[in-house]
């Protein structure tokens, strides 16, 4: 389970599963300078389905493709510093059968302007956060992913790069003027097919709407939007990401967004302030 927004300290998080969370389960935070919410990850242990360890964290810290770095997102040739606000969390998962795989959980810039502004100002925020988002996610394409699934190590340890993307696919007014869709560029370049990612909530949609790109069935959240007298939008900003293997069928599958409790209420109706997203579920076949 990979957490966004999550408790900050080790100890909250394990707190938090070992008090609210059927099961045993072994938690990690990856901690973000000056943050008190961070995304964090958390593997259920009680049920015999990985080793002992189950995971190894890889700090992101202290990995440079995460750091402090210069962009230029509006092609004016001069690059800009960018950070990111919330560190990913990165870690090997070691299943009891079958190969391990890792995981990039992520929670890059929120595009999102929640208050009504004059145009010319809502105009300059919503490009500055693209700007930054774009930012964001061509570092980790560049500096991280690229290099990760052009090694041979890929094919035997595959990746899942999944959270809040911010993003979903085509291009809004603001991305026509830079140009970039984060979550596309994110999942690869065309031109090289073989470094691309899946993904796993396009694929669990029905011939027809992938044909007609009708995202209706698969929304991660929703929000009131004061430019437009408070119209309730409906996106698809949540992802989950996977690399291809040899494998005749792929190994993410059964992909679901989760609205409603085992009883059939509406979580957001019996957990009114627990997310303002939509969980992902997915199952991920190792044999």
């Amino acid at each position: 389970m990979v957490l966004v927004e999550g408790p900050s300290g080790g100890e909250e998080l394990q707190m938090f599963f070992d008090a609210d969370v059927e099961g045993t389960w072994q938690t990690v935070p990856q901690p973000s300078k000056g943050r008190t919410q961070n995304i964090g990850l958390a593997v259920r242990t009680d049920l015999g389905r990985f080793k002992d360890p189950s995971l190894q964290q890889f700090d992101t810290n202290e990995m440079e493709a995460f750091g402090v770095f210069l962009a230029d997102t509006d092609d004016d040739g001069i690059e800009e510093n960018y950070k990111f606000e919330r560190r990913p969390v990165y870690a090997e998962i070691v299943p009891a059968v079958g190969h391990p795989f890792r995981i990039l959980g992520l929670h890059v810039k929120s595009k999102g302007i929640f208050t009504a502004y004059e145009w010319s100002k809502w105009w300059s925020m919503a490009d500055g956060n693209r700007r930054k988002l774009l930012a964001q996610v061509s570092q980790i394409r560049q500096r991280f992913l690229d290099a990760y699934l052009a090694a041979p190590a890929a094919e035997r340890v595959p990746l899942i790069v999944c959270g809040d993307i911010s993003d979903g696919p085509g291009l809004d007014s603001s991305e026509k003027r830079l140009f970039g869709s984060a979550v596309e560029r994110l999942m690869g370049n065309v031109w090289h097919p073989e470094l691309c990612l899946r993904n796993a909530l396009f694929e669990s949609l029905s011939k027809r709407d992938q044909e007609r790109l009708n995202f209706a069935k698969i929304v991660t959240t929703s929000f009131k939007d004061p430019t437009f007298n408070n119209v309730w939008q409906r996106e698809w900003i949540d992802h989950v990401l996977y690399s291809e293997t040899h494998a005749a069928t792929p190994w993410v599958k059964n992909v679901r967004v989760c609205t409603k409790l085992s009883d059939g209420s509406f979580i957001w109706e019996k957990h009114k302030h627990a997310s303002d997203h939509s969980p992902v579920m997915v199952e991920i076949v190792t044999a």
